[in-house]
């Protein structure tokens, strides 16, 4: 099992790395490095965890992580389960080692830096900025030298200026300092939560995984994550629901059933608490939206 530490995969010969993965799913490790990321979904499906944020995605996302951001794309079990389904995503790396401290000082460069700054927090790139950039990313799948480059620095124009933007954390949000041990420990919570977040989860059965005591584990997961562990379950769970709310197949009770709820009414307390409004609310304006 690898461990969910950072390593660059930009050669040193390269000033960025462009790939396009097609696999049966996404890694599902929590992992960290310090490139600055931009990926952009075509085929897969799942919940999406950067920085303390928890939320689902699907074909389409694009999302922009800075330096050392720690994430995972975590695909839905029918990824791991079947094998008639498969991810496909293209994803950039890049540094500013390229570029240089001088011409990053530059007037010139005070927007961009900005941009940089915003990205420490996650920020998913929507509306015709995204259908442009992914248009651009398929590109460059294919060009060499500097027409590369010239693509990729229209990119980060296109994110510097863009109105289409949202932030995926918080503001003041800044990632954690996280030692190999504290993400390996990591890695181990949450691959252990995402395998059992449908049955009653123990605090202490977590907690033995990282090789502390139950009080001493909840104060380094809130150290860690920026959340209890509580909420991190809750806030794994609601989003799951999120997602299963707009299959008109399955009942409320049923959704909660599947997202470890034993019954209807502290699901609906819980939905509310983390999403301000009920369940049939937000099935309902799924169903205008879509």
């Amino acid at each position: 099992m690898k461990s969910a530490i950072g390593k660059s995969p930009i050669s040193a010969s390269k000033c960025f790395k462009i790939e396009e993965l097609i696999a049966p799913h996404f890694d599902p490790n929590w992992h960290f490095h310090p490139e600055y990321q931009l990926a952009a979904v075509f085929e897969g499906t799942g919940t999406r965890f950067v920085g303390d944020n928890i939320s689902s995605f699907e074909a389409g996302d694009t999302v922009l992580t800075g330096a050392n951001l720690p994430h995972v794309w975590r695909n839905d079990d029918a990824y791991f389960e079947r094998k008639d389904l498969q991810t496909h995503v293209v994803v950039i790396y890049f540094s500013l080692d390229f570029l240089g401290d001088v011409f990053l000082k530059k007037d010139e460069m005070q927007d961009f830096n900005q941009l940089l700054l915003k990205a420490n927090r996650g920020i998913e790139i929507c509306g015709a900025t995204k259908l442009e950039i992914r248009q651009i990313m398929q590109s460059m799948l294919f060009q060499k030298g500097f027409n590369s480059i010239f693509s990729l620095f229209k990119i980060l124009h296109l994110i510097t200026y863009s109105k289409d933007l949202k932030f995926i954390n918080r503001e003041g949000y800044s990632p954690n300092t996280v030692s190999n041990l504290d993400s390996k420990r990591i890695k181990a919570v949450y691959e252990y939560i995402l395998d059992n977040y449908k049955s009653d989860i123990k605090i202490a059965e977590v907690a033995a995984l990282a090789n502390l005591a139950p009080t001493s584990f909840s104060r380094y997961f809130k150290i860690r994550t920026n959340k209890t562990f509580s909420d991190f379950v809750s806030e794994l769970r609601i989003s799951l629901a999120c997602k299963l709310l707009q299959n008109k197949d399955y009942t409320i009770l049923q959704i909660a059933h599947m997202c470890g709820y034993n019954t209807l009414s502290n699901f609906n307390r819980k939905f509310k608490d983390i999403t301000c409004e009920n369940p049939n609310k937000y099935r309902d304006r799924f169903k205008v939206v879509s």
